[in-house]
């Protein structure tokens, strides 16, 4: 026998098998054909297995849009993946905002309020932006990793052991149908042999089976633990970005502070002695780090009984209509009204009139 002959057989085996397979299936279907049923507990096994490997797709795919949002950039990724190649270093979202920040800091001056502030953003943004990629990769390889295994790895061969099982079963019953037809004693001696070789194979694949799919509750305790290493790099990156923002907090606290007290210092030089017996040289600091005139100046300004201007120091929004929204930089006459809350003053600009916040102000001369 030569190796055509030989394959040409092989063909033909394999093609009855399948012919055989098919018409054992379509006949199940249809209810024309008694069909072995899995014991319940490999039932249930298998049960576990299909619904582990939906959750844990579903689970990973959402975890990947958590940690890259942008879709051209995780299909980049995984292009690069496939190809064995490491994806471009791209810069965040944060870190981007943060060099903006930094650069138009820059421009305006470090020297001045607006533009320390924006470095000290920006320079805060791009440590949030380092801490944010050291989520990702560390959730990557304690998290993704693990799960994207088991669907590529450990639940491909179960699936392939669950088909190759599906078959030997097609194959035993169908061996069982054909003894049932058996009519002469010697079809029916080679009908009871083929079912005895049909269910050994069967049981056999049928152990190895569920050998495979009791391995899952071993891949749940380890996705447990690789579930505790996720949950612990979002609290480190969270108390991190937490920590910065409040250290950012802290220092802008101290700007507008330390702008109102410069400017203080250099009307106060220039200024007769009368007029600081009104303006004060004391000064209180709110909790959000912005400089009020003292209770002692509003004191004085009652007393004078008369007007004052001041400068703007930052926009303000009128929050009713009893109060007169202000821009920076303009210059405003103010006074106080009897019975007035001690933190505002009575703002006129033109012909309109309304309390503004002494906060945002700087009496002037």
């Amino acid at each position: 026998m030569n190796i055509m002959d030989f394959n040409v057989k092989k063909l033909a085996a394999d093609a009855g098998t399948f012919l055989s397979r098919a018409v054992q299936f379509t006949e199940e279907k249809l209810g024309q054909a008694e069909k072995t049923e899995l014991d319940a507990h490999l039932e249930n096994l298998l049960s576990k297995a299909e619904c582990t490997k939906i959750w844990t797709e579903k689970i990973m795919k959402q975890t990947e849009v958590l940690l890259q949002p942008n879709p051209n950039a995780r299909i980049e990724e995984f292009v690069y993946e496939k190809l064995d190649r490491k994806a471009p270093c791209r810069i965040s979202n944060p870190e981007l905002l943060g060099q903006y920040m930094i650069d138009a800091g820059t421009e305006f001056g470090s020297g001045t309020a607006y533009g320390n502030a924006l470095i000290k953003c920006g320079e805060t943004q791009k440590r949030i932006g380092t801490a944010d990629r050291e989520l990702i990769q560390t959730s990557a390889l304690n998290f993704l990793t693990p799960l994207r295994n088991f669907i590529e790895g450990d639940y491909k061969t179960i699936a392939k052991e669950r088909k190759l099982l599906q078959n030997k079963r097609l194959d035993l019953d169908a061996a069982k149908t054909r003894l049932k037809k058996a009519k002469a004693a010697e079809a029916r001696a080679a009908s009871e042999q083929e079912l005895r070789i049909t269910q050994s194979e069967f049981d056999r694949q049928a152990e190895i089976t569920r050998l495979l799919l009791e391995g899952i509750s071993s891949t749940h305790a380890h996705h447990l633990r690789c579930l505790n290493d996720f949950v612990e790099a979002q609290m480190t990156y969270y108390a991190q970005c937490y920590q910065y923002m409040l250290d950012l907090q802290k220092q802008l606290g101290s700007f507008p502070s330390s702008y109102h007290s410069n400017n203080n210092q250099a009307s106060m030089a220039n200024i007769p002695s009368s007029a600081s017996n009104v303006i004060g040289s004391s000064t209180l600091t709110s909790t959000s780090g912005l400089t009020m005139t003292s209770s002692s100046n509003i004191t004085n300004l009652k007393e004078s009984g008369g007007c004052r201007k001041a400068r703007v120091l930052y926009d303000y929004d009128a929050a009713n209509s009893s109060e007169l929204s202000l821009l920076a930089d303009e210059v405003i006459t103010v006074y106080s009204v009897a019975g007035m809350d001690s933190d505002w003053l009575m703002g006129e600009r033109g012909n309109q009139k309304g309390r503004v916040p002494i906060t945002y102000l700087e009496l002037l001369n």
